[in-house]
């Protein structure tokens, strides 16, 4: 007889629950169906969160444990954070507006920053009154029901950390791995307040156990709301694309002949699944315009489709017959990785004169390198300079977008 393993069983039920409530489950990429799997998530959270509270809340008063009531309080804000959670895929559903032009995607980002800023609050008034406990320790009755309860609450917050994090991976959400990992850390901390009742209960020391593992409680609650700020205001401030989604884009771009290469990729996230990509492709300038801009607006078309955005492809007609330029592009590139090995140029051509010829160039410098533009620009064309006298540079430094 086959061995069925526990997560066999709980990514069955996860698959059950996304086929009965989510029409068309695996279009991840559409919004509609993505905002579907944030409503089911945050419901759920709900539902279970206000279960655990109630039945911890009960337990802790009847043991007068400050660590239960200390976690039961926990999963209330939890139930907060989900209503919340809802609310933000709601709103972020909404479709452009006159005064939205680009969607009301960041809601996800903002109502996820809220959540966080409200499990800091909880685990700083929980760190108060476990402190107190801990100074002024009152008796605990532990009671077979209460461990029994505590029990309960870990496996459902280990289910809930499985269910939350799967929905993170399918529509690839930050706020949902935050809200995965609050789950995870309510699993370890109501371990920890297990433990404590079970050594009260044996009667094993006369220390303020209950107190201690209501500071061990709030402190990984304040923990996870310092990490979950962290994740959420990584987007609202502007965080780079992940690099395998610059690579891919990338790829499809240069797998038509007629793009000699790209540079200047920019990619604008305006929330989950509203994202513009722009970039500058590089063809060659003997062809027809007309021919080339009907190619580029294909290529435009075949991002849209594939990433579920939207792109805007800026052409760069460029000399690849020219062997002085092909040359110089290679001294100049040479030259530069000399000075700094992950600097890299684009946009060269050239401006011949009567007693010197102009290079121009972009010169893209990554963030980690530390010399100033005005050096680095002057340290390249002198380099450029002392091989090639009649060659001057004219550089344009800029930071890396991706």
């Amino acid at each position: 007889m086959t061995r069925i393993c526990h997560a066999d069983i709980l990514f069955f039920m996860f698959s059950l629950l996304t086929r009965i409530f989510i029409k068309n489950y695996d279009d991840v990429k559409n919004p509609a169906v993505r905002q579907q799997y944030g409503t089911l998530s945050g419901f759920y959270g709900i539902f279970l969160n206000i279960a655990l509270f109630a039945i911890k809340l009960v337990a802790g008063l009847i043991s007068k444990s400050i660590a239960i009531t200390a976690d039961a309080m926990n999963n209330l804000s939890d139930a907060g954070a989900s209503i919340i959670t809802v609310l933000g895929f709601k709103l972020s559903g909404k479709k452009p507006d006159k005064d939205h032009p680009f969607g009301h995607g960041r809601f996800e980002y903002i109502t996820g920053l809220f959540v966080s800023v409200l499990i800091l609050m909880m685990g700083f008034e929980l760190l108060k009154s476990s402190a107190s406990s801990v100074l002024h320790p009152e008796p605990v009755n532990g009671t077979l029901l209460s461990v029994i309860i505590l029990v309960i609450s870990i496996c459902v917050k280990a289910y809930m950390y499985f269910f939350n994090h799967k929905v993170s991976k399918k529509i690839n959400s930050a706020s949902m791995e935050a809200t995965a990992k609050d789950s995870l850390s309510d699993t370890v901390s109501t371990f920890v307040v297990l433990i404590s009742t079970v050594i009260y209960m044996l009667n094993l020391t006369n220390l303020p156990v209950d107190g201690i593992a209501g500071l061990f409680v709030s402190l990984f609650i304040i923990k996870n709301g310092i990490e979950s700020v962290r994740d959420t205001i990584q987007p609202l401030l502007g965080q780079p694309p992940e690099k395998e989604f610059v690579e891919e884009i990338e790829r499809l771009v240069m797998s038509h002949e007629i793009v000699e290469g790209i540079h200047d990729l920019i990619v604008h996230d305006y929330g989950p699944g509203r994202v513009m990509v722009s970039l500058h492709a590089e063809v060659d300038g003997t062809k027809n315009i007309f021919d080339i801009h009907d190619e580029i607006d294909n290529i435009e078309v075949e991002l849209g489709e594939k990433f579920n955005c939207t792109a805007t492809i800026h052409m760069d007609p460029i000399d690849i017959n020219s062997r002085e330029i092909k040359e110089l592009k290679e001294l100049v590139k040479t030259c530069a990785e000399e000075i700094y090995a992950d600097l890299t140029i684009h946009d060269l051509r050239i401006v011949p004169g009567t007693t010197h010829t102009n290079v121009l160039f972009d010169l893209v410098k990554p963030h980690e390198c530390t010399i100033p533009d005005s050096e680095l620009s002057e340290m390249l064309s002198k380099k450029v300079n002392d091989l090639k006298p009649k060659y001057f540079c004219v550089i344009k430094v800029e930071p890396p977008f991706v």
